[in-house]
């Protein structure tokens, strides 16, 4: 896959991390798309400001864009780009491997190879101004001691550097992200519940204030994820963590 003349990639052996990079570059007037590459994080984050394991040799980058939409559409972008990774990792290992957890990881065979971090901000008019996806791929190194699986690309026998993954994200999620400009989120949507992992599957939805157990059942037209309870009531979880039961 050829790369996309819209995109332009920086390469960084060593930074604090490529979401902060991203931070500095939007401060100082930049709009067009960017994939931030790190070959060494030294301060790396993942969702709810959790520390990401980033040694040498894994994938570790961000997305940078403006697509001028409103916070709620911006927020789907996510799930393009876990399909553009899925999309990656399945063309390395020449076969359908990776599947999807909601909200933002993907999965080899139930453990977690990747995760996405999404941040943004708004101008005056209540738009979007700028989109950064950051993506952390477990390339060679999978971290030890995570309360959920986790392993890498390498423990499957799939051989890719981070210049290579660079290289088959960024068209990838651009290809994506052409759907979603033109047809919005619905294609996406379908797209990513055929590779949902834990849809028709009992779970444990941690939300910052409780716990609960139910069966997810879908994702709805702005990505929340639909689980029926244990009442039989359909609740659309927005934000926290889903894990499968048992």
């Amino acid at each position: 896959m050829s790369w996309p003349q819209n995109w332009r990639v920086a390469v960084h052996d060593s930074i604090d991390s490529t979401m902060d990079e991203a931070r500095r570059m939007a401060a100082a007037g930049e709009r067009d798309c960017v994939a931030i590459l790190a070959l060494e994080q030294t301060r790396g984050r993942g969702r709810r400001e959790r520390h990401w394991v980033s040694p040498r040799g894994n994938l570790m980058a961000t997305l940078f864009l403006s697509p001028h939409v409103d916070a709620a559409r911006a927020a789907t972008l996510s799930f393009a780009a876990g399909l553009a990774v899925a999309d990656m990792i399945d063309a390395a290992a020449r076969k359908k491997v990776a599947s999807l957890k909601w909200p933002n990881d993907v999965l080899i065979d139930g453990a977690k190879v990747a995760g996405l971090l999404v941040e943004s901000a708004s101008d005056a008019r209540n738009l979007v101004d700028w989109v950064a996806i950051g993506v952390g791929v477990n390339l060679l190194h999978a971290p030890e001691g995570t309360p959920y699986p986790a392993t890498s690309l390498a423990a499957h026998g799939i051989e890719l550097s981070p210049a290579q993954a660079i290289a088959a994200l960024v068209p990838a999620f651009d290809r994506w992200l052409r759907v979603w400009e033109g047809e919005g989120f619905e294609p996406i949507r379908t797209a990513w519940l055929q590779r949902a992992a834990l849809i028709g599957r009992d779970v444990t939805v941690n939300l910052a204030n409780e716990s609960w157990t139910g069966t997810a059942l879908d994702l709805d037209a702005t990505g929340a994820l639909l689980v029926r309870d244990a009442k039989g009531l359909t609740r659309a979880v927005t934000a926290g963590d889903v894990f499968p039961l048992g």
